[in-house]
């Protein structure tokens, strides 16, 4: 199975915010530059993750994106669904043209799928995917020097 390129930049996207965010909001364009997405499209999925509460927003000067709740309690599957829909609609096979063609195919197989598909996306939280990429050396960003005003 190949995840869609939206869901790709959306596991993409909150990776990074969740790696090298920090807890600080993060630009849209600065997730873009970093995860080579283009910007307009990142905003539209971002949208979808603010929606089903995966991330808040912050407007204004020093605004941004920042995980809603901890990356331990985040995961891949609601990240999924959040952008495409529920994983079962989307392994679902479409109807038989007619109920006798139907009896001969393994609709069951598609639930299977969907459960064993769905659990493994839950097994994997934000923060294990971001220990995972700590251990694989995934560079992080560097960090802003602190701002002193006089």
């Amino acid at each position: 199975m190949r995840l869609s390129h939206q869901v790709q930049y959306a596991i993409c996207g909150i990776f990074d915010l969740a790696y090298n965010g920090r807890g600080e909001p993060v630009q849209i364009r600065v997730i873009s530059e970093r995860q080579a997405i283009p910007s307009r499209y990142l905003e539209q999925i971002f949208q979808r993750l603010r929606r089903a509460g995966l991330v808040t927003s912050k407007r204004g000067p020093g605004g941004g994106y920042t995980l809603s709740r901890a990356a331990a309690r985040i995961t891949l599957r609601e990240v999924v669904e959040a952008v495409q829909g529920p994983i079962a609609d989307a392994l679902a096979m479409k109807p038989a043209d007619s109920e006798a063609k139907a009896a001969y195919r393994p609709d069951f197989l598609w639930t299977v799928l969907a459960d064993r598909f769905g659990g493994a996306l839950d097994d994997i939280s934000l923060e294990q995917l971001c220990g995972a990429a700590t251990r694989a050396e995934v560079e992080r960003a560097a960090a802003d020097p602190p701002m002193y005003f006089i």
